[in-house]
């Protein structure tokens, strides 16, 4: 079974232009993304992109990098593209963002098993049980950054049932809850997939459906094509920094955190 880590990073993008190449804690974004697809061991890791900065930046990082063109709509059509460059395809690919520098390395070997486990898988990606302290960041950084954080509904057999950059589910008598167990009901989505390549392919052949379009999440275009999205949980330390960074406010956030030792 070969099993590859792509690592799209745009330069072009809209809310945060050139942040991959960002320095967090005197590091760049896209570096330490490097670093954490290098810890996991026995894959192959490239990076992709549309612009020579960024393909210079992973020269330099000494890891491969294969342009694509900056027509690419999303991460997924962009690693979609690098792989028809390939001779050879892997079995599995994992897109890990070129933005999410804090992705724990057990988050992709928690995908990584969850493919060998089950290779009919068609895609996997993590999902984490908030603590309450945890929902009442993310209830405050949605004041200022609305579309950033992604919740999910997950199913009792792991599968997604919905995405949305609202906080799902509305919950009524929290403070009743909060009292009984120190997890909320919330699930907070982590920024990446594993894909099996085949349906990586049918996936990009997809137009963007309604909901994809409304809430700018690729992933709904999986469920409203019947694609099947299995949510791998995971457990996390109360804030530990675990999302990708969309705007130049997530940068200081995450440095702020960072710096104090999160």
């Amino acid at each position: 079974m070969k099993i590859a880590i792509a690592i799209p990073a745009r330069y072009a993008s809209t809310r945060f232009p050139g942040k991959p190449l960002e320095k967090i804690g005197g590091q760049s974004m896209l570096s330490r993304v490097v670093e954490l697809a290098r810890s996991i061991g026995d894959v192959d890791i490239f990076v992709t992109t549309e612009d020579k900065r960024i393909a210079d930046h992973a020269a330099e990082l000494g890891v491969e990098c294969i342009i694509t063109p900056a027509s690419c709509p999303t991460g997924s059509d962009r690693v979609l593209s690098a792989l028809r460059q390939m001779d050879e395809w892997p079995d599995f690919v994992i897109n890990l963002q070129g933005d999410a520098p804090f992705t724990p390395p057990s988050v992709i070997n928690a995908l990584i098993k969850a493919f060998q486990d089950n290779p009919s898988a068609e895609v996997v990606t993590p999902v984490h049980q908030l603590s309450w302290d945890d929902l009442d960041r993310l209830r405050e950084a949605k004041k200022t950054t609305p579309f950033s954080g992604t919740t999910a509904i997950v199913d009792e057999e792991g599968q997604a049932l919905w995405f949305s950059k609202n906080i799902l589910p509305a919950i009524r008598k929290e403070e009743e809850l909060r009292g009984d167990s120190k997890l909320s009901p919330v699930h907070q989505h982590m920024g990446l997939y594993g894909f099996r390549t085949d349906i990586l392919e049918k996936f990009c052949a997809l137009p963007q459906g309604v909901y994809e379009q409304l809430e700018g999440l690729e992933q709904l275009r999986m469920l409203e094509n019947g694609i099947k999205v299995t949510a791998v949980k995971i457990e996390l330390d109360s804030g530990q920094i675990q999302s990708g960074i969309d705007t130049p406010e997530d940068l200081e956030r995450a440095e702020a955190r960072l710096m104090a030792g999160a």
